[in-house]
């Protein structure tokens, strides 16, 4: 399985929302800049976030978004369902009804797909925003914790 870069942001946006949004609403545009994402490519993914019930926003001057549950309470896996298409190593074991191979039950790999998604979903579900913000070393940019490169 590979993370996209639609899921990667996400969940670094929501890290960062659980980290700042003690004091109240964090606006798009600060988030944007600590993580050096888009404020428009924010705004799409928001948008599903609000959808799966993970954030709210707030209009007007003050506003910005706050997570919809506390951080103890979201995983990474909430996360990145509520984005990415599948959490799925291979398309036969998605959670879809037409993702099913008919070859499933004479695949000799079948099997090991299937135990390395329910891993990866046991994984993500088992790491909270509070969790990946005790681990997040916020006084170095993202870019630079990560190995990604900023353009990523």
């Amino acid at each position: 399985m590979r993370v996209s870069t639609v899921g990667r942001y996400a969940l670094r946006a929501m890290v960062d929302l659980a980290y700042s949004g003690s004091e109240g609403p964090v606006a798009r545009h600060e988030i944007a800049a600590r993580q050096e994402v888009s404020e428009q490519y924010l705004a799409q993914l928001f948008l599903k976030l609000k959808y799966a019930g993970l954030v709210e926003s707030v209009r007007g001057p003050g506003g910005g978004y706050l997570l919809a549950r506390g951080a103890d309470q979201i995983t990474a896996g909430d996360v990145l369902r509520a984005v990415e298409e599948t959490l799925a190593p291979v398309f036969c074991v998605a959670d879809e009804e037409d993702a099913i191979c008919h070859r499933a039950d004479g695949c000799p790999t079948h099997w090991l797909w299937k135990r390395l998604g329910e891993m990866i979903r046991q994984t993500l579900d088992s790491v909270t925003l509070t969790e990946l913000c005790a681990h997040a070393r916020w006084d170095v940019p993202a870019h630079e914790t990560t190995g990604e490169s900023k353009e990523q």
